[in-house]
């Protein structure tokens, strides 16, 4: 690889990484519009339930341990990535997928119990901010897990070049995005709002 070939190409990574946190700002306002509409309404039962009384501390506790545990493991596969581990990586992924995919059924068991409780998004204000803050993460956690399968079908079929290592780069800031996302939610939602 030639000097100029090699330096045209760290000028596309990082227009590639500067363009990617791009969109985690705007990411970062779409949430933050979501945490504000949720601050407003979450008082607006109607008489319904509110978060105290739908609360199951160690469901959502285990629940947050489990997506933290997932991010540990996604910084496994990129560090295993960097050494050039491509049967590591594969290993990481595959735990972080499992995980993730665990968390998101935990919320698609959230909801559905919700909603047979005669809780739904239309029964309040409240739930629905709830349930919109909370699918809205658990959406984005659907297109990780989907990534994270693209990324591990990359990694057998073409190894670890320096795209599949950008890209595994890249979806590690996303996945790393959304854990954040999280323990906002788990803070500001579930702990502060079960002891109003």
């Amino acid at each position: 690889m030639s000097v100029t070939h090699h330096a045209q190409a760290e000028a596309n990574t990082s227009k590639t990484i500067f363009g990617f946190w791009t969109y985690l700002m705007t990411d970062c306002v779409l949430f933050a519009t979501l945490f504000a509409t949720y601050a407003v309404m979450h008082k607006n039962t109607y008489g319904g339930p509110g978060l105290s009384d739908i609360f199951d501390a160690p469901f959502v506790l285990t629940e947050t341990l489990i997506l933290l545990t997932s991010s540990f493991t996604c910084g496994l596969a990129l560090l295993a990535a960097q050494r050039g581990q491509a049967l590591h990586v594969l290993r990481w992924l595959v735990v972080t997928f499992v995980l993730g995919l665990t968390f998101l059924g935990m919320e698609i068991y959230e909801f559905n119990h919700l909603i047979n409780e005669g809780h739904g998004p239309d029964r309040s204000g409240f739930l629905s901010a709830f349930f919109t803050l909370i699918g809205t993460h658990g959406l984005h956690i659907t297109v990780g897990l989907l990534w994270s399968v693209i990324l591990a079908i990359q990694a057998i079929r073409l190894g670890l070049t320096p795209d599949v290592k950008r890209r595994l780069t890249l979806w590690s800031l996303f996945w790393h995005f959304l854990d954040i996302v999280w323990i906002f939610i788990f803070t500001m939602v579930y702990l502060m709002g079960a002891n109003p």
